[in-house]
């Protein structure tokens, strides 16, 4: 049988690593027979790479609205003619940066709104989503310190604008845990890879497991169709065959129903807990248990202060915020 394509995205503030990572995991998905397709956005296209030169090293004073709409003009013409083709021929795609780099960047830190952005957003891409998002998570000073070349217009905003982006994107996080997994990005490269590396087998066993996003061609619509995975031999009881009626986000992201955006809600707690507890299958790999209990500690510090800062409902891009696609900034 084909394989079915998978959209994964990488987000995180500047200095985060994301590219050094993105690498790491195409070398793991090709090391399992995979097609790879790595993209960026803005960049992954002609067009998009000319905007990109023209957002970051641009004139100053480039408003924040027609700087949204330059990024959104790149992701749709990303999507038609990149992105969607690929997952359509079954490759895995693995964006730097996609839709949630400019809620947290347009949407938060330049204060345009993030539902505002969120429908601009959803409409450039067709309702097409990432069904797995990395985040890596690390202190803008961290980031700063980091970085080697010259900054561009967006790296040279002020700390408290980066503190805006971070604080966004947790609270992103927060709101789509089935999603977004937040990786602390403080550590080694190796350390880093070893929590993300851990969640890919988790969430793929190993490569045989796979996502399968059927896009029907009608106006932002992605369908997702139920898979059946192929169960681990050392966990033959603990398959999602075995289990159909459990909904946990680790246990498998590809059974998560589609809804309009502005719909989404973030999925109960206790029953996360409950379903996860019953279908998680048995992993004989110490890392991946261990980087999950390192995944669930850092969610549970960061949702207090993410509860304070926000008193809105969360205006998550769902629908198939369990199945999609994307990217955006810098490294």
């Amino acid at each position: 049988m084909a394989a079915r394509g998978m959209f994964i995205t990488f987000e995180g503030g500047d200095g985060s690593g994301k590219s050094t990572q993105i690498q790491s995991v195409r070398d793991w998905f090709e090391s399992r027979g995979r097609e790879v397709i790595v993209t960026r956005e803005p960049g992954g296209t002609e067009l998009g790479t000319e905007i990109r030169r023209l957002v970051q090293n641009g004139p100053e004073d480039v408003d924040a609205r027609t700087e949204a709409l330059l990024y959104a003009a790149d992701r749709a013409y990303h999507v038609a003619t990149v992105i969607r083709p690929a997952l359509e021929r079954g490759a895995v795609v693995l964006g730097d940066r996609y839709i949630d780099s400019s809620l947290a960047y347009q949407g938060a830190a330049r204060s345009l709104g993030v539902d505002e952005i969120a429908s601009l957003s959803a409409w450039a891409t067709q309702g097409l989503y990432p069904s797995l998002t990395f985040l890596l998570d690390l202190p803008p000073e961290v980031g700063a310190r980091r970085r080697t070349d010259a900054p561009d217009r967006m790296e040279r905003e002020s700390m408290d604008f980066h503190e805006r982006v971070r604080h966004e994107y947790l609270r992103l996080a927060d709101a789509e845990p089935e999603r977004i997994v937040v990786i602390d990005a403080v550590g080694t490269v190796d350390e880093v890879f070893s929590e993300i590396r851990g969640v890919l087998v988790e969430r793929f066993d190993g490569g045989s497991s796979t996502i399968d996003e059927a896009v029907d061609g009608s106006a932002g619509s992605v369908t997702a169709a139920d898979t059946d995975a192929e169960a681990p031999a050392e966990a033959p009881a603990e398959s999602e065959d075995a289990a159909p009626e459990v909904a946990s986000p680790e246990a498998s992201t590809d059974e998560a129903p589609l809804a309009d955006a502005p719909e989404a809600s973030a999925p109960d707690t206790a029953d996360e807990e409950t379903a996860t507890d019953e279908a998680a299958p048995v992993l004989v790999d110490t890392p991946v248990s261990t980087a999950t209990r390192k995944r669930r500690a850092a969610k549970a510090s960061h949702k207090g202060s993410a509860e304070k800062r926000s008193s809105r409902k969360p205006a998550t891009m769902v629908g198939a915020l369990g199945e999609s696609q994307g990217a955006l900034w810098d490294e």
